[in-house]
């Protein structure tokens, strides 16, 4: 099985694959890190289905369609930023009602798009073989934006992360970073679109950072113990996709599933 997958390297759409899996494990390793801690999984899951809103205005338009996607999400980002600031008590509503209008206006956009849309697909469940140039370096660039981000701030995101009270007194601006964070999630979500799809999403944003999480004592560690095992899931995922002729974003979704019902099933047999 591995010797027809490392075959398959000569092909260019599966050296943008494999490109693209590095690229999108390390971004999702770093900012799932965030989203977990931070307890913005629920908040991540409206804006990814928000996110089909852009999906579908570019199909519509005829806008390239990870600009098009990440301007869309970044405006949700904030409008659901600026509500939890002020009423974080409804904030659950809101995010409910933009999940609901996002896909909707998506749907509704590609409806009154003339003919068929196969690309429609591959945003709903991946499409990582269908990875091109642009994308990688769309993904090059958001990761190195994240990196740049998180090494001048850690600590100021750290102290955030963990007590927001305690970094306000400290006269950290909580609301910045914290719209930071939600902004960088939004990015982040359009990216891993294209690797799992929209349906999946968020698994890739949670399964390896909750893994990571039993052996990781610092937040930088999880950020790194989740890109590795990211990284890991994901090339068996897409080896077995390819081997067995399955979709390659529910492969490496149900690979990473699989180990964390093996973690945790063996974390509970520990303390019981």
């Amino acid at each position: 099985m591995l010797e027809s997958f490392f075959n398959t390297l000569s092909y260019t759409f599966m050296q943008h694959a494999l490109i693209s899996i590095i690229l999108v494990s390390i971004i999702t390793g770093i900012i799932g890190s965030l989203v977990v801690i931070n307890k913005m999984v629920f908040l991540s899951g409206g804006i990814a289905h928000s996110a089909y809103g852009g999906i579908g205005l570019a199909i519509y338009l005829g806008l390239p369609m990870l600009l098009s996607t990440s301007l869309f999400c970044i405006f949700i980002t904030i409008i659901i930023a600026l509500a939890s600031y002020k009423q974080r008590e409804h904030l659950d509503i809101l995010i409910g009602i933009m999940w609901a209008t996002g896909m909707s206006f998506g749907i509704i956009l590609v409806d009154l798009t003339p003919g068929y849309q196969s690309d429609l697909m591959s945003y709903l469940f991946g499409s990582l073989l269908a990875v091109t140039e642009n994308d990688l370096i769309y993904m090059s660039i958001l990761l190195a934006v994240i990196i740049s981000i998180i090494s001048v701030f850690y600590r100021d995101i750290l102290a955030v992360s963990y007590d927001t009270e305690y970094a306000a007194l400290r006269g950290i601006k909580t609301k910045f970073f914290y719209t930071l964070i939600l902004v960088l999630s939004s990015l982040t979500i359009v990216v891993a679109i294209k690797v799992v799809g929209l349906i999946l999403v968020i698994a890739l944003l949670t399964i390896p950072i909750y893994i990571a999480s039993f052996f990781s004592k610092s937040l930088s560690a999880m950020m790194v113990n989740a890109t590795l095992l990211s990284i890991l899931f994901s090339l068996i995922g897409l080896t077995i996709s390819y081997n067995f002729d399955l979709s390659s974003g529910p492969s490496i979704i149900m690979i990473s599933s699989l180990c964390a019902l093996i973690v945790f099933t063996l974390k509970h047999k520990k303390y019981k």
